[in-house]
């Protein structure tokens, strides 16, 4: 049976792009690791996702404790989506593309120790995953997009690492976040909106702030926990989750992050570091 001649052009076009889009690649596949580049990348926290307002695209927010300042790295909706689901905590019937790469790494006896993000090359951030295998004295690197490994992060624990390059590209972007699920971490504390059945159901007092949702790290030992209410962070009330981030990027170089909070009927004052804080693997979280 013959075909239209409509129908074999668009399959020669096809093959042809393919070929072209193949060759293109082949710099980025034959990429190999830097020691020396690997060296000089800078521990960040993974903030929150949203979209920028200017450009319509999803992007992750990243703190830079050395700086204080917050940088985008541009993902795609599917990345975007899988992050804020692990920041939430959300446990779906089945697993996902990032939660079956994880149960691959565990059944390997493979680690995932760092996920780095080491260039940006017209427009397009290049990374790397970070592998440490049993019985193995040296990590194994892997080839990624960004976007991957930062949901395998949120996953895992695993720290998060940028080039100064990136990190000093001065990317423009306006944040906005994704409607009414926004959930931002700082400093090991992850914080959504107060809802008003969430106030009524855990007791809060009727004061502006954000729902601690879990804390982790130098956070945790402090004293703060789910369920508390972030009332003031350095002197500032955060209303809004990336008010909260806000504040916290404010703290004066040198000095730590102020936090007040309400948990089990009395207020409580803490202060933390502003590194970027070891994190644990935990099945502790609020519901939200």
């Amino acid at each position: 049976m013959s075909h239209p001649r409509w129908f074999a052009w668009p399959r020669v076009l096809i093959v042809s792009l393919v070929f072209t889009l193949t060759l293109a690649a082949s710099d980025t596949l034959a990429r190999e690791v830097d020691p020396e580049a690997l060296e000089r990348v800078l521990p960040v926290e993974l903030a929150t996702v949203g979209m920028d307002a200017q450009t319509g695209a999803p992007i992750a927010l990243l703190r830079d404790p050395d700086s204080g300042e917050v940088v985008p790295i541009v993902i795609g909706p599917d990345q975007a989506q899988a992050i804020l689901l692990a920041m939430h905590e959300v446990q779906l019937s089945r697993p996902q593309t990032h939660d079956l790469m994880i149960d691959l790494l565990d059944e390997l006896n493979a680690t995932l120790e760092r996920v780095i993000v080491d260039g940006l090359v017209d427009g397009t951030y290049l990374g790397w995953l970070e592998l440490r295998v049993e019985g193995e004295e040296e990590p194994r690197y892997i080839d990624t997009r960004p976007s991957d490994g930062l949901a395998l992060a949120v996953r895992t624990g695993a720290t998060i690492a940028v080039s100064p390059d990136v990190l000093e590209a001065d990317v423009p972007f306006e944040y906005s976040p994704p409607g009414d699920d926004e959930v931002v971490t700082a400093l090991g504390i992850t914080v959504i909106a107060v809802r008003d059945d969430l106030r009524e159901a855990l007791e809060l007092p009727d004061e502006p702030g954000v729902l601690v949702s879990r804390a982790q790290g130098a956070a945790a030992a402090a004293g703060l926990a789910q369920g508390a209410l972030i009332l003031e962070v350095n002197g500032q009330t955060p209303e809004t989750p990336i008010e909260f981030l806000d504040a916290v990027s404010e703290t004066p170089d040198g000095e730590e992050a102020e936090i007040r909070f309400w948990l089990d009927g009395e207020e409580q004052t803490i202060t933390l570091p502003t590194d970027v804080p070891q994190i644990e693997e935990s099945d502790d979280a609020l519901a939200v």
